[in-house]
Parts: C-alpha cells; sequence; structure tokens
C-alpha cells in the first residue's frame, strides 16, 4: 500500500499541470507522451485518432490479456487526460489517469477473468458538443464490438470528512451520506449486478462507497451523464462511473485550485486498491 500510494503520487506530479490541447498545447503533449511511455512499460500501446475542427486528437490505447479464457469481451477502462483551461486538473482528471496506469501495471502482473483494455480519452472538457469527445468518437469506432463492461475513472481524490460536506442534487440527499468520504459508483440497470459487487470489494479496503442505477441512460439526473461514460450507455454498453461526485463535493473543481495538495491520496489508494481487486474478480 505505501509504494502505490507513492506511485500514484509520482504520476499525479507528471499530470497535474495545464493541458487543454488548445490553450495549453506544451503540458497537454508532455501529459500525452508520458501516458504513453507508462502504458508501453505493460505492453504495445495503440493510439485511436480522430479530427475536430482540422486538429488531430489522440485516445491513447492499452490491451491486457485474460487470465485464461481470451474469447472472452473486454472490460474497458478509460479515463480523460485533457483539463478545463486554466487549471492544473489534480483530481479532474489527473486522479483517474494515475489509477488507469497503476491498473496497467496490476493487470499486468496479475491478469483479470477477463481481457482489460485501458483507454486514457482526449478531449473531454473543452467542447459542449458531445460528439465531438474523444469517448464518443472511441465508441463509435468500436462500432458492434461487444463490451463485458465499460468504467469510466473520472475525479476520485478528493474527500472531506466535515458534516454536510456532500452536495446532491435534490431528492438525492435523502438516501446517501452527508460526509464526502466516500466513493460514488453510478451505473445504467444492465450494470446493476457490477455496482454492487465492485462497491462490496471498495468497502472491503475500508474505503466507504455507495452506488446510483441511473435509468434512461442517466437523462432522469442529468449530472450523470458528465464522464467517459456516457457514450457507452447510448451505445447499450453496461457502464459504471467512478467519481468522488467532483462539483458536489469538490470546491476547486474546475478552477486553477484544483492542485495535488488538496487532495487525499490514502483515499485515492484505497479506490485504487479496492476498485482493482473488483474489476479482477467479475
Amino acid at each position: 500500500m505505501p509504494d502505490l500510494k507513492e506511485r500514484l503520487r509520482s504520476h499525479l506530479v507528471e499530470l497535474a499541470r495545464e493541458r487543454d490541447p488548445y490553450f495549453a498545447t506544451q503540458g497537454h503533449f508532455y501529459v500525452q507522451q508520458y501516458i504513453r511511455q507508462q502504458l508501453a512499460a505493460w505492453g504495445t500501446v495503440e493510439h485511436h485518432d480522430f479530427a475536430v475542427n482540422g486538429r488531430t486528437h489522440r485516445n491513447w490505447i492499452l490491451n491486457l490479456a485474460a487470465a485464461k479464457r481470451q474469447n472472452r469481451p473486454p472490460i474497458l477502462i478509460g479515463a480523460h487526460y485533457d483539463a478545463v483551461p486554466g487549471t492544473p486538473g489534480a483530481d479532474d482528471n489527473a486522479t483517474g489517469v494515475s489509477v488507469l496506469l497503476e491498473m496497467a501495471k496490476a493487470f499486468s502482473e496479475q491478469p483479470a477473468n477477463y481481457p482489460i483494455r485501458l483507454v486514457a480519452f482526449d478531449l473531454e472538457e473543452i467542447f459542449t458538443q458531445s460528439d465531438t469527445f474523444g469517448n464518443v468518437q472511441y465508441a463509435k469506432f468500436l462500432q458492434k464490438q461487444p463490451l463485458r463492461l465499460m468504467i469510466a475513472l473520472e475525479s476520485i481524490g478528493y474527500c472531506s470528512h466535515q458534516p454536510n460536506s456532500q452536495k446532491y442534487r435534490p431528492g438525492l440527499d435523502r438516501f446517501y451520506p452527508t460526509q464526502a468520504n466516500f466513493i460514488a459508483l453510478v451505473g445504467n440497470v444492465p450494470a446493476i449486478l457490477d455496482l454492487i459487487r465492485l462497491s462490496r470489494c471498495i468497502r472491503r479496503s475500508g474505503l466507504g462507497a455507495v452506488w446510483l442505477p441511473a435509468g434512461m441512460r442517466g437523462q432522469i439526473v442529468p449530472a450523470t451523464r458528465r464522464g467517459d461514460h456516457a457514450a457507452f450507455w447510448d451505445r447499450g454498453d453496461r457502464a459504471i462511473m467512478v467519481t468522488d461526485t467532483a462539483e458536489f463535493r469538490n470546491p476547486n473543481y474546475h478552477k486553477s485550485s484544483d492542485r495535488i495538495e488538496t487532495l487525499n491520496l490514502n483515499f485515492l489508494t484505497q479506490v485504487c486498491t479496492g476498485l482493482t481487486e473488483g474489476i479482477r474478480l467479475l
């Protein structure tokens, strides 16, 4: 556990920098190359290119074999690596990418029951038109290729033990904790059994975990669609977002203050440990 925490910290130091693909191109390029190099330590890294407004953007992909049966559909785990202009994006989403990189190590050394596909998505933050997102472009690229499950890692390193530190959309506060010291799993109806299994594994790591089923592909609570998973809900896949709930607890969300020192690395480490073990057991 201490070694994992320090590796996560090391990733965050490299990733948490301004890295908008249009306004912080140097940081964006640096982070791209860091992700590629880290994934390449565990296998052959592929890339999926897509064009937006005459510019080429790139999703990075690493496929890892299953423990036994290779003909099973893969579990796709994704995290976006771009950040909002003007912010280093430590929680959003350097935390998600850091865990993605550690999962490459974990599932290479001890494979899961299903093949694992790790994808670092570009271009999640800047445009309001969803068809420009890297996750949407990749979901289209897959066409009819089946997935066992899609998991999006989206802002997973901020927590608070203060009373009433967790906020919600109206109505949800009746059912969920008021202290912002848990991780949330938000999934569509077909993924409910996976929500239950993964949340149980995270709790065994010593961290609070709650799950929320999102009916109608998240249309009932539109905030649940804000992440790389929504494109896969729309594709008809089982898909889950793992999140610390971002703006509903983190006062630094999309601000220049979203920095490493505001994160709780013990919390992030527990998320990584519990989620990795849960995925391995699916």
